[in-house]
């Protein structure tokens, strides 16, 4: 029989009260600790496989989204169906749960990087949920195509070895491990195209996603994930990586303004939460790598394949590396002044992208395995205390939580600070909620988490 550790510590909590105090420390792992099955599945990701699929990407030359599609050796066509057949080969280990596609779309001339109309392609593999009951959908990305100095440059060489044969090879290796296990929410692991020309396969899925009302909760995008060495400042780190969230949500309305200026709820979106909850995957599940939280959308002034699902008011980010080497991105390839310039594999730290891909694994598979975030969560401000009150609602999709965690920091700090565990779904706090920040996650037997919701007020 399965030990379950929340229902025992439950027995000692009384409803409203504070009672189980669980800080991010080493301390706190008799409560907060890895999952052996995903620690498992961390193990099993293969450097030597992330950059045998990233040779493999190089070697068709260019995949410029307006390259041939007929050619079988070279081009966006030939790199589409060979993802493709990557994809179908983790088909079998899923027991049929995984089913793989080429999700075709038109891009109509725009007079700027599509100079006439053209089909691309999504090259997708689903791995469906065994829950029946839980509709969620997590999509973990990287954009298939490449380029060069010229945008516009169709028959040059373009490598594209990590922007973004990285991010693909990632979720490649992803699907390879994680189409052998179950999961009880569905996962979609993507390579899409038209990043350089617009972001148009983002735009094409987060549309297709907002039409047909999926329940998807959370996108990985990654998006240059391999390289540990930048140009001019000559700094090398393969032990930190960035997340790119938005603090004010791109989908706003005048209510969810208004709410978010009279709580001072600028650094608590949804996406800033899936960014917390990355780091806090990386502290558990993948050595010598440092999530850094980095407070933009994006790099400066610039954007990625996360943007257009923001846009359309899901929950995103971005993963890339920490330092950018520019002689070896959007480059032709040449040499000038004894400096190799262009994208290729021998300039990828392949244990770095192992570390980012895991971190990638660890979230999705943790998230996938939690029950649903709670719902209608609340902070009761009908009295002036200093005590603070919270109340909230079981998920109503999916297994039925163990228990919830209060998360709780400082309004200064940026990462949560404690964790309390409570079995109700409602607590009273001796904590002032004039001087904290709060969210609730659910939490199940295993200790898997839900992405934290931030309570509105209630009266």
């Amino acid at each position: 029989m399965k030990y379950n550790w929340l229902s025992s510590l439950a027995r000692f909590s009384a409803a409203l009260i504070l009672i189980t105090v669980v800080p991010y420390s080493v301390g706190a792992q008799t409560i907060v600790r890895p999952d052996a099955a995903i620690a498992q599945m961390v193990k099993e990701v293969s450097a030597q496989n992330l950059e045998n699929t990233v040779r493999k990407l190089v070697s068709f030359e260019t995949r410029h989204s307006l390259s041939s599609t007929t050619d079988k050796k070279r081009g966006i066509g030939a790199a589409r169906n060979w993802v493709e057949s990557e994809f179908q080969k983790a088909v079998a280990a899923s027991g049929g749960r995984l089913t793989v596609t080429q999700d075709k779309y038109l891009v109509k001339a725009d007079g700027r990087r599509i100079p006439a109309d053209v089909e691309m392609a999504n090259v997708m593999a689903t791995l469906k949920g065994t829950d029946p009951s839980d509709n969620r959908i997590f999509i973990v990305s990287g954009h298939i195509d490449s380029r060069n100095t010229d945008v516009m440059d169709v028959k040059g060489q373009a490598p594209g070895a990590n922007d973004d044969g990285s991010g693909v090879a990632a979720v490649i290796e992803l699907a390879r491990i994680m189409a052998a296990r179950t999961f009880p929410a569905t996962i979609i692991f993507v390579a899409v195209q038209g990043e350089e020309q617009g972001l148009y396969g983002a735009k094409h899925l987060a549309e297709r996603a907002k039409k047909e009302s999926w329940n998807l909760v959370a996108l990985l995008n990654n998006d240059m994930i391999g390289n540990s060495f930048s140009d001019e400042t000559n700094l090398r780190d393969n032990t930190h990586v960035r997340i790119f969230s938005e603090g004010v949500p791109a989908l706003e309305t005048e209510e969810m303004a208004a709410l978010r200026k009279s709580i001072g709820g600028e650094n608590d979106s949804r996406s800033r939460q899936l960014a917390r909850y990355l780091k806090e995957m990386s502290e558990r599940y993948v050595p010598q790598l440092e999530v850094v939280l980095n407070y933009r959308t994006d790099r400066f002034l610039r954007g990625g394949d996360h943007t257009p699902f923001s846009q359309a008011g899901f929950t995103a980010v971005r993963i890339c590396e920490m330092n950018e080497n520019y002689q070896h991105q959007h480059q032709n390839v040449r040499t000038e002044n004894n400096i190799a310039y262009g994208d290729f594999p021998e300039h990828i730290d392949y244990d770095y992208l192992r570390k980012n891909t895991a971190l990638n694994l660890a979230t999705l598979a943790s998230l996938a395995s939690a029950p649903a975030s709670p719902e209608n969560a609340g902070i009761v401000t009908s009295n002036l205390t200093n005590q603070t009150e919270l109340h909230w609602e079981a998920p109503a999709t999916g297994k039925k939580p163990s228990g919830y965690f209060i998360l709780m920091r400082e309004t200064s700090l940026p990462m949560w600070q404690k964790k309390i565990y409570v079995s109700e779904t409602k607590v009273l706090l001796p904590y002032s909620k004039d001087n904290y920040f709060f969210a609730v996650q659910a939490v199940d037997a295993e200790g898997h988490e839900s992405l934290p919701v931030v309570p509105k007020p209630i009266r």
